[in-house]
Parts: structure tokens; sequence; C-alpha cells
């Protein structure tokens, strides 16, 4: 009977352990990526453009119209104290977008920073992955206060973070395969509306593959708190 009731015991404890893994790891998912709310910032000024801009066909308007809401909803998330990333990414990359398009006179050109850049990224992910370096344990390993301990310490977190890579990488391939003929080919309100509807599907199948891989990893090695404990025995051993 003993034993059943430490089996219990040890059972329970092991779920509490997995469950705070879980939550740790979706915690720090939400504060690299900027959760569901930074998805739709994202996709929503492009929304507006294509919007505008089937209606009109006026790329001034329609440029200025989703640069500005850019701008308001990096404000907002400054009024609320968020961090500096999540209130400037959006903003820097529909006014890159923005003033392209304006420039050149092709709607298009509207989206082709931001596609650009997810083409770079995946290639990122996927050459990384392969040099053993997975890119998103770059990304998320001060999140989680290990730093690069991945590499070394801990090979089980270094296979979670690889697999993560990959998933990225080829979930951000996939999209840009649909978006660049679309480019090269298409006219600008099929490629607007296209780029809307692909802004946070891809992105949440990619978060909840690497929530699922890093969730069933090893838990991270805080080394922040190894080297303050380090410090804490040197003074302890001055004052000694």
């Amino acid at each position: 009977m003993a034993s059943i009731d430490k089996q219990t015991e040890d059972l329970r404890a092991e779920e509490e352990v997995d469950g705070d893994s879980r939550a740790i790891t979706e915690a720090a998912l939400f504060e690299a990526f900027g959760g569901i709310r930074g998805m739709v910032e994202t996709t929503v000024p492009g929304l507006v453009f294509v919007l505008i801009y089937t209606i009109n066909r006026d790329i001034h308007i329609a440029a200025i119209a989703a640069l500005s809401l850019s701008v308001l909803l990096g404000l907002a998330r400054l009024a609320r104290k968020d961090t500096l990333k999540h209130a400037f990414s959006g903003v820097f990359g529909v006014a890159f977008g923005a003033v392209f398009a304006m420039m050149s006179g092709d709607a298009k050109n509207f989206y082709l920073p931001g596609m650009l850049y997810t083409l770079g990224l995946a290639v990122a992910y996927i050459a990384t992955a392969i040099a053993g370096v997975p890119l998103l344990g770059l990304i998320l390993g001060p999140v989680f206060k290990e730093n690069l301990s991945w590499r070394k310490r801990n090979p089980g977190r270094l296979r979670a973070y690889t697999k993560a890579s990959w998933a990225w990488g080829l979930i951000l391939l996939a999209k840009s395969a649909i978006l660049f003929p679309l480019y090269w080919w298409g006219d600008a309100t099929q490629l607007g509306w296209v780029k809307v509807a692909l802004g946070i599907p891809p992105m949440l199948l990619s978060v909840y593959l690497t929530w699922i891989f890093l969730s069933k990893a090893p838990p991270p090695i805080n080394v922040i708190a190894e080297m303050e404990a380090e410090e804490e025995a040197k003074k302890a051993a001055a004052a000694s």
C-alpha cells in the first residue's frame, strides 16, 4: 500500500513539473513572438492596405492609412509599457513597404520587404539548424535564461531547438512559395488578400510545433541563476 502511495505521489510530482515546464514554455513563446496580439497587429495594416487599394486603387492613400494604423498600434503598445521590440517591429516593416510602394508606383511592392524578410528568415532557420546552432535557440535561449547552455550541456534541448527551427524554416518557405509567384504574375489585390490570409495561420502552426518540441524537451539550465550563485559563493568565501 505504501509503495502504491509513493508511486502516486511521484506521478503527481512529475505531472506538476511537466505542467510547470509547459507553462514556462508557453509564456516564453508569447514573450518572444508577441502572442496573438502581435500576430494580429502584424496582419491588420496589410489588411487595411489591400482593402483601401481594392476600393479606390490609390497607392498613396492605402499606404498612408496602413502606416498610420501601424504607428497607432505601436503607440498603444508603448502606452501599455510593452517591449520596444514588439512596439516598433511592425511599424518599421509597414514603413518600408509603404515607402517602397509609393516610390515605385506599384502596390505589390508594399508587400515585397516583408516577403523578402520572410524568405531570408526561412533560409536562416534552415541554415542554422543544419549548422548545429539553430536560430530558435539563439532567440529563445535568453528568454529562458539558459543562453547557449543548450549547445553543450543540454543535448535534449538542442534537438528540440533544431526540430523547431526546421519547422519554422519549412513553413516560411512554403509561405514564400505561394506568395512570390503571385508577386511576379498576379495583381496587387490577389497578392494582398492571399498575404493577409497567410498572416496568422503559419505563425500559429510554427509556435504550436515549437511549444510541442520544447515542452517535451528537458528543462532549461538557468545559467543566470548559476552565475548569481557563483557570485554569492565568492562573496561568502571572501567574507569568511
